[in-house]
């Protein structure tokens, strides 16, 4: 089997997802607000795009709720996890339930922020993009927090972290800038 209009055979879908379980993804819970009440899902597919205006990509599924929500309305919060943060991960994940149930959360800029999350984006729409099964949606940040933590990431279908993070020291950005000046 091949390609439209090319000699390149056609990737299967299976051996697609088997290659993208190799790509180590951030993992993060998006969320949006309807009607005064919290949504969100589990999201590994979200990025940094642009320094100037700052702005993040998140892919969702077409049938996601959560995208449904987020286009009525135009604006996303990005909870982005720690290392610890794999049973939330998996909770968020899951349909049919009541997702913010026993979680430390809260409205920040509007949009439900979990209070256990070191990294916190409140963004707005400025483009929807179509991505075959999924929709991109391009967000301009409007309010971002960080604490430093061991990020959490997937992949091999599996949580874990960046192994290098917890055995070096953190430097500031000021140390980093401070040692190249010399």
């Amino acid at each position: 089997m091949t390609n439209r209009g090319s000699m390149i055979p056609a990737l299967g879908e299976q051996e697609f997802r088997d290659l993208m379980a190799g790509v180590c993804a951030p993992v993060t819970i998006v969320t949006a607000t309807a009607e005064g009440l919290p949504h969100g899902t589990t999201v590994s597919a979200f990025a940094s795009l642009s320094l100037r205006p700052p702005m993040v990509t998140v892919a969702l599924d077409r049938g996601s709720g959560v995208l449904s929500r987020i286009t009525a309305t135009g604006r996303f919060g990005v909870n982005v996890l720690a290392r610890t943060q794999d049973e939330l991960a998996l909770s968020f994940a899951r349909r049919d339930t009541d997702r913010f149930a026993g979680v430390d959360w809260h409205f920040d800029h509007g949009l439900p922020r979990l209070g256990s999350a070191p990294g916190w984006l409140a963004c707005e729409v400025s483009n929807v993009v179509e991505g075959g099964d999924h929709l991109l949606l391009l967000g301009t940040v409007v309010h971002a927090r960080t604490t430093p933590a061991p990020p959490l990431v997937y992949g091999y279908r599996t949580f874990g972290t960046h192994s290098a993070y917890a055995s070096r020291p953190r430097h500031s950005i000021r140390e980093h800038v401070a040692a190249f000046a010399r």
